[in-house]
């Protein structure tokens, strides 16, 4: 099996947002990470995709923990937060893959358990090509950023 090491300036917590900024509230996930990268947190390092790959396998390695950030119509705003697993994805492809099908590459390409991880869903309602982020998702963004920016402090402890 293949060595895999981290690199030496690995920030111990990782915020992988994902969205498209084109499509209305998908945008929360980018903006929830314009913020925090805005706030300069010590040892949290923020990465913006338009969705998940199996190569974000490999930006785990070294880190203390992991928060994914997405838009979701189905939770209870302004958003949910819970711990994640690996699982496997039911996709027919590698391509827009769930953050626990990336745990689940993790753990199939390292052969060792994955940081502690989890998910952050932040309640959007619209997300049609061109429309702007909505009131409700623009409320929700704002609720949002206290919380998340304490959970970053105490997991980067």
């Amino acid at each position: 099996m293949l060595s895999f090491t981290p690199a030496p300036d690995t920030a111990p917590i990782l915020l992988l947002a994902v969205g498209n900024p084109s499509r209305g509230d998908d945008a929360l996930g980018p903006l929830l990470a314009e913020r925090i990268e805005a706030l300069r947190m010590p040892g949290v390092e923020v990465q913006v995709e338009y969705q998940l790959q199996i190569e974000h396998a490999l930006d785990l390695l070294g880190r203390r923990a992991v928060l994914f950030v997405d838009a979701s119509v189905s939770v209870t705003a302004p958003f949910t937060l819970a711990q994640i697993a690996p699982a496997r994805g039911a996709s027919f492809s590698t391509h827009a893959l769930s953050p626990q099908a990336v745990l689940q590459n993790y753990r199939d390409t390292t052969g060792a358990e994955p940081p502690p991880a989890w998910l952050l869903a932040i309640r959007g309602e619209v997300f049609e090509l061109g429309d702007p982020l909505s009131a409700a998702a623009a409320a929700n963004l704002e609720a949002t950023v206290e919380a998340v920016a304490d959970f970053c402090t105490r997991k980067a402890q």
